[in-house]
């Protein structure tokens, strides 16, 4: 069973880098857990957590709630950059 926090974790509306996660921990199991084989998908979740923790800043000074915009407006968010 999963604690909150995991739950949590695992919620697209609230973690934007579920896939990220994911990669990054399937890169480990599949490559006995060396970091250095890994160090693509890591700097990719590092890129994805950074990207949406200013987005997140950036409403959270504009006073729109909710901070972290859910999985489907974060989707047309990318979609307009491009």
């Amino acid at each position: 069973r999963m604690s909150r926090h995991a739950k949590k974790l695992r919620d697209q509306d609230i973690n934007p880098c579920v896939a990220e996660t994911d990669a990054t921990t399937k890169c480990m199991d599949d490559n006995n857990y060396n970091k250095d084989m890994c160090s693509d998908y890591f700097l990719k979740y590092k890129n994805c957590r950074k990207f949406w923790h200013g987005i997140m800043m950036q409403r959270k000074r504009n006073g729109v709630k909710p901070e972290m915009p859910a999985a489907e407006e974060r989707k047309k968010i990318l979609e307009s950059m491009g």
